[in-house]
């Protein structure tokens, strides 16, 4: 009985490209190719999305893991639970239509080094000798960030302020004054954050370097607390030393690379934050001062005149800044997976 071939066993999406937003319909077909005449009990479909988190693991604790569900549904393409007997598929080609709405909040597909949010369909068809044979699928999910749709605040400037007393103050200590400015507080891939600081060393000690840099920190969460973190420098610049009694004046700008989309709302086991750090690295033994500049990264950049909403490609003409090069397409995943994370 067992020789019995099953040629094709496919999963096949109407949209080649499997990449769906939320509220889409998730469409296509299972397509069966058979040698023989074959009785079968049912075929099963299966939508899974889920959010896994894996936090290693040490001697004293044990493994960390946790998960969660945002699709999880079942329909049976084939076999009837009224219909009693098999269905007996004639030899040839069989296919199964089916057709999903996706729920509007997911999250996009992450995958981190220990967590990640996936999307997949299994289809399982049932033969009455016993057999099963399976069959799974990814799909892209990508929940889109609209600066035009988040906070008006974040097309704002800010600016982030620190005084810090250096050195002993009976051998003449005194104040370092940093104020960081940023040009706003929301950005898209392809754009540069402009960075302006201004730095005022009233202290005895030398400042040996100050830098800024684009942060992304990854923290999982297992049962609602933190197990794992990472973190990573996506871009760094770097200015050089500043006497006592001197100033230095930053303008620079910080490149945002091409990234995934990070929309995580939805997903309680995951969560990806920005910053730009600006740090004063003094001389001596002293403590480094580090200014903390929270952003937003989004998908879809602010609009400068909202009538004009344009669709060349993805990018509404009226946003695209003349000297700022937008990616076409953004990675699904992050290609440094396998790479050291950085020390923040």
């Amino acid at each position: 009985m067992g020789n019995r071939k099953l040629l094709k066993f496919l999963i096949i999406f109407d949209n080649t490209s499997l990449l769906y937003f939320p509220g889409q319909f998730l469409s296509g077909r299972v397509l069966i190719e058979l040698q023989d005449e074959t009785p079968a009990l049912g075929l099963h479909f299966h939508v899974v999305g889920e959010g896994v988190v894996r936090g290693g693991s040490s001697r004293r604790q044990e493994r960390t893991y946790d998960k969660e569900n945002y699709i999880d549904f079942r329909m049976r393409l084939l076999g009837d639970v009224d219909q009693g007997g098999p269905a007996i598929l004639s030899p040839g080609i069989h296919s199964f239509p089916f057709k999903l709405g996706l729920p509007l909040g997911l999250p996009s597909t992450f995958l981190g080094r220990y967590g990640w949010i996936q999307f997949y369909c299994k289809a399982a068809l049932r033969e009455t000798n016993g057999l099963i044979h399976k069959n799974h699928q990814v799909f892209i999910v990508m929940n889109p960030i609209d600066l035009n749709l988040e906070k008006p605040i974040l097309a704002q400037p800010f600016t982030c302020e620190v005084e810090h007393k250096l050195g002993v103050a009976c051998v003449g200590g005194g104040q370092i004054k940093c104020r960081v400015s940023l040009d706003r507080g929301g950005y898209v891939p392809g754009e540069n954050i402009l960075v302006t600081a201004f730095i005022s060393n009233y202290s005895n000690v030398s400042i040996k370097r100050t830098k800024t840099k684009l942060m992304e920190t990854i923290d999982y969460l297992a049962r609602g607390k933190v197990v794992q973190t990472e973190k990573r420098a996506l871009a760094v610049l770097v200015r050089g030393k500043i006497r006592p009694g001197g100033k230095d004046e930053w303008q620079n700008e910080l490149y945002v690379p091409p990234l995934p989309p990070t929309n995580l709302h939805g997903c309680h086991l995951i969560k990806i934050s920005y910053d730009v750090f600006f740090v004063i690295e003094p001389k001596s033994m002293e403590k480094e001062i580090k200014l903390q500049l929270p952003i937003v990264l989004a998908t879809y950049p602010f609009r400068n005149n909202s009538n004009d909403i344009s669709n060349a490609n993805t990018w509404p003409e009226s946003v695209l800044k003349p000297d700022t090069h937008y990616p076409s397409t953004l990675p699904i995943f992050r290609p440094w997976l396998h790479e050291k994370p950085s020390d923040a």
